[in-house]
């Protein structure tokens, strides 16, 4: 019942906004060429629907390529460098240093390295995910409770069976920081970068069409990158409550 009302209660707000916005543009609040109301963007939506899912399906590639890689090589390493408390701690702590550094820097020397501006942007995404997600990890690692680990052990456990059944489970809710700290750079950085010199995906869609002062497309383009980007982290969120499930 509670999931209903807060569903109720979201369409009323976005009821209200889009009311909001009608008033505002008919009553000359807002001026009509940069905030058409809610209609003639609705409209464009439709009639621009197969090439947004086309963008969409391109942004989204990219966020899945250069994330799936940051998390495939930040978790193993995490787990290895974690397994010592002081190459952890020293690793802990140039991770969060190079995490702190915009991965956005990167992009001229990835423009004059990589061959493309798709390596480019995987580049960034795999960067902006790696860094914290190998410092969450083996920050996890390092705070995994000593006597859940030598239980194991003494109940005769290999290392391979405590590092999969105890030390990663414990490292999990770590893992899982780091991991919602990458998606959201990621995305803000696959926009910036798609608004720089993609051809396609959904930075691109909006960044085109402000230059042309098509601003019913600029639009949907914001309310598509929200919409999506909400999805994802609802997701996301979704998994993160399976995986951590045994917290509860």
């Amino acid at each position: 019942m509670q999931k209903y009302r807060k569903i109720a209660d979201l369409l009323v707000v976005i009821a209200a906004f889009l009311i909001l916005w009608e008033v505002a543009v008919r009553a000359g609040w807002l001026k009509e060429f940069l905030f058409p109301p809610p209609e003639k963007v609705f409209a464009q939506f439709f009639a621009d629907a197969p090439k947004l899912l086309g963008h969409i399906k391109a942004s989204l590639g990219l966020i899945l390529h250069g994330y799936a890689l940051g998390i495939a090589a930040a978790i193993p390493l995490g787990l290895l460098i974690g397994g010592s408390a002081r190459a952890g701690t020293t690793a802990t702590l140039i991770g969060k240093f190079l995490a702190s550094i915009p991965p956005i820097v990167y992009i001229p020397y990835g423009v004059a390295l990589l061959p493309t501006f798709r390596s480019v942007s995987v580049m960034v995404i795999f960067l902006a995910t790696f860094w914290p997600v190998l410092s969450a990890t083996v920050a996890g690692v390092l705070y995994t409770e000593r006597k859940y680990i030598d239980a194991a052990k003494v109940q005769g456990h290999g290392k391979l069976t405590v590092l999969f059944r105890v030390i990663l489970p414990g490292a999990l809710p770590q893992i899982f920081t780091g991991c919602n700290q990458g998606l959201s750079v990621s995305f803000i950085l696959l926009t910036s970068a798609e608004m720089i010199g993609a051809r396609n995906g959904m930075g691109y869609y909006v960044n085109y069409f402000s230059d042309l002062g098509d601003y019913k497309r600029t639009i949907v383009g914001v309310i598509i990158i929200g919409t999506v980007i909400s999805f994802v982290f609802f997701a996301f969120g979704k998994l993160q409550k399976y995986m951590l499930r045994w917290r509860v």
